[in-house]
């Protein structure tokens, strides 16, 4: 038997307090998130990041939270069974979140008791990170490596530049019509520049080379995967170069973190006039927190206030058929 293990970056049990901090704690204090030495991670994570964003944060889930709960959870819950029908015997389909619940450990240990003959693990993060991609992988294998009989394990540790994945994300903009729009916006999710420059391969890594090309040694450049997948999608659906841009979303404290700014750009594209604005978000494959309230509301909020009409967010792949499709042939490929 053959398993297949999905991993996606986690959600709280609930859009309470308690589950709220507990998931943060777990999230933020991990090393290749916040990559501090430990005692001043902890201080800052559990003396003052967490204490300072608990109320905010809670009132989030509440807003994203459905009678299904967690869209994260019950759209991964959902590819996991559709991608379970797809493979057919001989393979088991199993999911699990980095942080929190269904738990990479308890997941795992219910696949150690089985007679494997391959673990094929998938982190659901189409674009290597150290702090998503990395850390999940770190994990795994610290779990794995303790197992009595290990099997063969392999890692499809990024899927950005798929053409099954590519296609799937340009049928869901397709879904609009991009000419009636001022701009298309690819929103990526933000990272501290130092993540970039220590993850990339390129010696002395420069802007300029990795936005505009994404060779061989760049395929775990974060910033050169974003632009590439956005420059892949647009070529499927026809959108010329001075239509689009890439911005990034989400950023914490003072370091310097990966430009150009999305709320920033948000302003500018406003005040220059731009009245619609079409926003993919292609580092995540399931609609969640960063896309259905940051995107939807708060972006459509900030866009308004400074002279716009609408942002557009474009559906994730969610459990779509022809994603469950691009997934199977990347696990098999």
């Amino acid at each position: 038997m053959k398993a297949i293990l999905l991993i996606q970056l986690g959600t709280p049990d609930a859009p309470e307090k308690a589950d709220v901090k507990r998931y943060l704690k777990e999230f933020l204090n991990d090393g290749r998130v916040i990559d501090y030495p430990p005692f001043k991670r902890s201080l800052l994570v559990n003396g003052i990041i967490i204490p300072a964003r608990l109320n905010n944060s809670t009132a989030i889930y509440k807003k994203v939270w459905t009678d299904k709960g967690s869209p994260l959870l019950f759209h991964t819950t959902e590819l996991a069974k559709k991608l379970q029908k797809e493979m057919g015997e001989g393979y088991l389909v199993k999911f699990a979140m980095r942080y929190q619940n269904p738990s990479l450990a308890g997941v795992l240990a219910e696949l150690e008791k089985m007679p494997l003959e391959e673990l094929v693990v998938v982190p659901l993060y189409p674009q290597y990170a150290s702090s998503s991609t990395g850390s999940t992988t770190q994990r795994v294998l610290e779990l794995v490596s303790k197992w009595e009989t290990i099997p063969t394990v392999r890692f499809v540790n990024r899927f950005f530049d798929n053409d099954g994945y590519i296609s799937c994300v340009a049928e869901q903009g397709l879904k609009h019509n991009w000419k009636e729009y001022d701009k298309v916006v690819f929103s990526f999710h933000g990272l501290p520049e130092r993540h970039i420059t220590k993850g990339c391969k390129v010696a002395n890594c420069k802007k300029e080379d990795c936005i505009s090309k994404c060779d061989d040694d760049r395929k775990y450049c974060y910033r050169s995967s974003c632009y590439e997948t956005a420059r892949m999608v647009c070529a499927k659906m026809n959108i010329p170069e001075d239509k689009y841009m890439v911005v990034f979303q989400s950023r914490l404290g003072k370091d310097p973190w990966i430009q150009p700014f999305a709320d920033v750009e948000l302003v500018n594209l406003a005040k220059a006039g731009a009245k619609k604005l079409l926003f993919f978000s292609p580092a995540f494959v399931a609609d969640c927190l960063e896309t259905i309230v940051e995107i939807g509301g708060e972006y459509n909020e900030i866009f308004h206030e400074n002279g716009g009409e609408k942002v557009q967010l474009v559906e994730s792949l969610n459990s779509n058929d022809s994603w469950v499709k691009a997934l199977k042939s990347i696990v098999l490929e």
